[in-house]
C-alpha cells in the first residue's frame, strides 16, 4: 500500500478531552463492554448447546453475536487500556489494522442482517418451501458470502483511507481509528477519496437496505392476508426482534457516515460512534432474548442458578419457530 504519510503514529483523544468525564466514561464503558461480552457469548453458547435452536434463524443470530463481540473488542479494550494507562499513541500500522477490522465487522453485520431478512421472508412468505430452501448449505453459503464481502469492503476502505497523505496534525479527536476523523486529518483535498468511499458504501449499504425493505414488504403483504389475528401476531412475532435490530443498525450507522467530511464534528462523531459501535452490539443480545421464548428457555438452562432467570422464565413456553433444524 503506497503511503506518502510523514506521520508515523497518531494520538487518540479518547472518550472525552475533559479528565473527569474521561474517568467517568471509562468506568461506564468498561461495564458496558463486560455486558456486551457476557450477552453475546451467552447467545452463542445457548444456541450451540440447545438443539431446539439449531434452526436457520438462530444460526444467523449466533453469527451476529460473534460479529458484535468482535466489533466491540476491536475498539473498546484498547480505548479502555489507553484511558487507564494514559497511553494515547497508536502507530500507523495499528491504526490501519483497527480501521480494517472495524469496517469489516460493521459491514459483516450489514450483510448478516440482510441474510436474516431473507430468511424471515421465506419463512413467512413461502413457508411450504422454506425447509428445502433454507437448508444448512444455503445458510453456510450466505455466511461465507457475508465474510468475503466484508473483507473486500474493508480492504477497499482501508486502502482508500491510508493512501491519503498525513503530514500533521496527528491528533485523532476520537477513541478509535475511524474513517471520518482520519479523512479530516488528511493533507490536501481528500475529496476524491471521500467520493469513492461514498459511492462504494452507498451502493453496498443501499442495496442491502433495499433487499431488507423488499423482504419486509413481502412479509407485511403475507401477514395482512392472514385471516386470524392470532396467526398474524404469530407470523409477525417471528421477525420482530430482527426488525428492531434493523432499525437500530441503520438508525445509528447512518448518523455517522451519511455526511461529508467537511461537516464532521468531533463531539457528534464520538456520540454517533458510541451508539453504532458500542450500544448496538450490546443491545442486540437483549433484543433477541427479551421477547424470544426459545432463547429465554435456552438462557435459563445456561444459567440455572440465577434467581432472576427463574422469575423471568416461570411462565415461559418453548416455541420452535421453524421445523427446519440442522446441526450448527
Amino acid at each position: 500500500m503506497a503511503n506518502l504519510s510523514a506521520v508515523s503514529l497518531f494520538i487518540l483523544q479518547g472518550f472525552s478531552t475533559v479528565p473527569a468525564l474521561q474517568r467517568l466514561s471509562t468506568a461506564a464503558f468498561l461495564l458496558i463492554y463486560l455486558a456486551a461480552v457476557l450477552g453475546n457469548v451467552s447467545i452463542m453458547v445457548a444456541v450451540a448447546l440447545n438443539s431446539r435452536l439449531h434452526t436457520p434463524m438462530y444460526f444467523f443470530v449466533k453469527h451476529l453475536s460473534l460479529v458484535d463481540l468482535c466489533s466491540t473488542s476491536t475498539t473498546l479494550p484498547r480505548a479502555l487500556v489507553a484511558a487507564m494507562a494514559d497511553t494515547k499513541e497508536i502507530s500507523l500500522a495499528a491504526c490501519a489494522s483497527q480501521l480494517f477490522a472495524f469496517v469489516c465487522f460493521g459491514s459483516l453485520e450489514c450483510f448478516l442482517i440482510t441474510s436474516m431478512a431473507f430468511d424471515r421472508c421465506l419463512a413467512i412468505y413461502r413457508p411450504l418451501t422454506y425447509g428445502t430452501t433454507m437448508d444448512s448449505q444455503t445458510c453456510v453459503s450466505l455466511v461465507v458470502v457475508a465474510w468475503v464481502s466484508g473483507l473486500l469492503f474493508s480492504t477497499f476502505h482501508t486502502v482508500n483511507t491510508f493512501t491519503l497523505s498525513f503530514c500533521g496534525p496527528n491528533i485523532i479527536d476520537h477513541f478509535f481509528c475511524d474513517i471520518p476523523p482520519l479523512m479530516h486529518l488528511a493533507c490536501g483535498d481528500p475529496g476524491g477519496h471521500e467520493a469513492a468511499g461514498f459511492a462504494v458504501s452507498g451502493c453496498v449499504i443501499m442495496t442491502c437496505f433495499a433487499l431488507t425493505c423488499l423482504s419486509y414488504v413481502l412479509i407485511v403483504y403475507t401477514v395482512v392476508h392472514i385471516r386470524s389475528s392470532a396467526g398474524r401476531w404469530k407470523a409477525f412475532s417471528t421477525c420482530s426482534s430482527h426488525l428492531a435490530t434493523v432499525l437500530l443498525f441503520y438508525g445509528t450507522g447512518s448518523s455517522a457516515y451519511m455526511q461529508p467530511t467537511a461537516r464532521y464534528a468531533p463531539l457528534q462523531g464520538r456520540m454517533a460512534a458510541v451508539f453504532y459501535s458500542i450500544l448496538t452490539p450490546t443491545l442486540n443480545p437483549l433484543i433477541y432474548s427479551l421477547r424470544n421464548k426459545d432463547m429465554k428457555v435456552a438462557l435459563k438452562r445456561l444459567y440455572p442458578q440465577v434467581p432472576y432467570w427463574n422469575l423471568w422464565f416461570r411462565h415461559g413456553k418453548v416455541q420452535n419457530p421453524t421445523s427446519n433444524t440442522f446441526p450448527l
